[in-house]
């Protein structure tokens, strides 16, 4: 059946959207299914990070406009109902999400590729806004997080241009963090993720939220929120081995607790 595999590579798990048919093109039903997997995926506490990655030649192609009438008339209430419980669920994710983008990243897929926290990239693949080819505006949280990403001026390029930016300019932009033959693109997310896997989850996950936050804040807000953070983790059982190895000169050993 269509909708989101699972896998397991150790303390990685690895979901795939898999309905290359259309590019995995975004339903209602597959969204609602990466939202179960996350939540199925991080119940085990053993699973440390996640990658997320899309089935044939493409990573996601945006939205699928024949299944666009189960949103309902009223499209905010759909889409607050059927898709933003799966771009919460990454944003809020207990560990670290790396998106893997094989081929096409278009419209609301651009948008889903940029909620995890780092994006790799094959060779082949390419991100495209499309909104404005239909007289539309980005959504699905676009016009938030791809400034942040690559600066407004060149958010506003994109977005006003439809033109593909490719995997190699992405890196150079800064919205990839490396670009992998297309080959070798699963080993290259994978070997990332079991990186983050081995260091303290709760840390990591906490810097995440920590700079969310800080787009809302003064810097006097954003310092002090820095510390009670770090008060409310510093007894934790990584914290306290991460100062222990410090001591000691060796490396840490991480549980993710």
């Amino acid at each position: 059946m269509p909708g989101v595999k699972r896998e397991r590579a150790d303390a990685v798990g690895v979901l795939t959207l898999d309905e290359p048919a259309t590019l995995n093109a975004m339903t209602p039903d597959l969204l609602g299914d990466l939202a179960i997997a996350i939540g199925e995926m991080t119940d085990d506490p053993q699973v440390r990070a996640l990658v997320l990655t899309g089935a044939g030649r493409g990573f996601c192609s945006g939205q699928n406009l024949k299944a666009a009438q189960i949103l309902g008339d009223d499209i905010v209430a759909g889409v607050m109902r059927y898709y933003w419980p799966t771009f919460k669920a990454l944003r809020e994710c207990r560990v670290p999400i790396v998106m893997a983008v094989n081929g096409v990243a278009a419209g609301g897929g651009f948008s889903l590729a940029m909620a995890g926290d780092m994006i790799v990239a094959a060779r082949s693949a390419s991100f495209i806004q499309v909104f404005s080819r239909i007289a539309l505006v980005p959504d699905l949280g676009s016009t938030w997080l791809l400034p942040r990403l690559v600066g407004r001026q060149r958010a506003l390029e994109l977005m006003l241009s439809n033109e593909p930016l490719s995997a190699e300019l992405a890196k150079e932009w800064g919205l990839v963090r490396e670009v992998f033959d297309d080959a070798g693109l699963l080993d290259g997310a994978l070997a990332l993720a079991h990186k983050l896997a081995n260091g303290p989850t709760r840390a990591l996950v906490a810097t995440r939220r920590l700079l969310d936050e800080s787009e809302h804040a003064t810097y006097a807000e954003q310092f002090r929120r820095e510390i009670e953070t770090q008060a409310e983790i510093r007894t934790s059982a990584d914290a306290v081995e991460g100062r222990k190895a410090f001591l000691e000169k060796r490396a840490a050993r991480f549980s993710g607790r």
